[in-house]
């Protein structure tokens, strides 16, 4: 096994203490892709939000200050991750403002229709399948409630040796619209947009909302 793949294994799945390490790095290197794809959930102080692979839970800390009557649900498949976004988010854990779980993605262990805001940031690589996670996501939001997705830009991907077929699945613009799409989302409430990450390095954010049924809006209904 090469160093290179070593480091993408330990991207989809942290482990022991190369993992540990990793976990420390992520605040750090996904400083930029969460405050743009957090920003994007436009979160409200009441909103019930679900975030889909944690990390370390840096996002986690930042989305309960956004919303301090609401509750963050946050989960990871990785025992490693959930270590440091407990530590890390200990104080809100104690008050129930922050609840944390070890899960996979393609069954969310949620009622439908009862989160607000889902944000999934630099983890749609490894599902398994994708559009599996997106009906999940899909499901347990509410009729108005938003998916904000970022992964980095395929043709910046491609340069990074650690970013194997083997580990991670790549994204252009329209392939991340797409899988978005087959996921259960409308079209008209899909957007897709480039952002600038660093020199040379070019991230995508999702948008997808559930939008809510009207009488007057048919299509709507059966989308909702």
């Amino acid at each position: 096994m090469t160093l290179w793949t070593t480091i993408g294994r330990q991207l989809r799945h942290p482990s022991g203490p190369v993992g540990w390490m990793v976990g420390r790095l992520m605040p750090l290197l996904n400083a930029r892709p969460n405050a743009l794809a957090i920003t994007a959930l436009e979160i409200d102080a009441a909103d019930e939000i679900l975030e889909l692979g944690c990390g370390p839970g840096h996002s986690v800390r930042r989305m309960a200050a956004l919303a301090p009557r609401g509750r963050v649900h946050a989960l990871d498949h990785s025992s490693t991750m959930l270590a440091q976004a407990r530590a890390r988010n200990r104080h809100a854990i104690r008050s129930g403002r922050v609840r944390l779980y070890r899960s996979t993605c393609e069954q969310l262990p949620f009622p439908s229709r009862s989160i607000d805001k889902v944000l999934a940031v630099n983890v749609a690589y490894f599902w398994s399948d994708a559009e599996a996670v997106l009906r999940e996501a899909r499901r347990v939001l509410r009729p108005g409630g938003l998916l904000s997705v970022y992964v980095t830009d395929a043709s910046t991907m491609r340069r990074w040796r650690f970013a194997d077929p083997e580990t991670h699945r790549l994204f252009s613009r329209d392939d991340l619209a797409a899988v978005l799409r087959r996921g259960g989302f409308a079209d008209d409430a899909v957007a897709v947009t480039p952002v600038a990450i660093l020199r040379g390095v070019t991230g995508l954010i999702a948008t997808a909302g559930r939008r809510r049924a009207t009488r007057r809006d048919p299509e709507a209904r059966r989308t909702a």
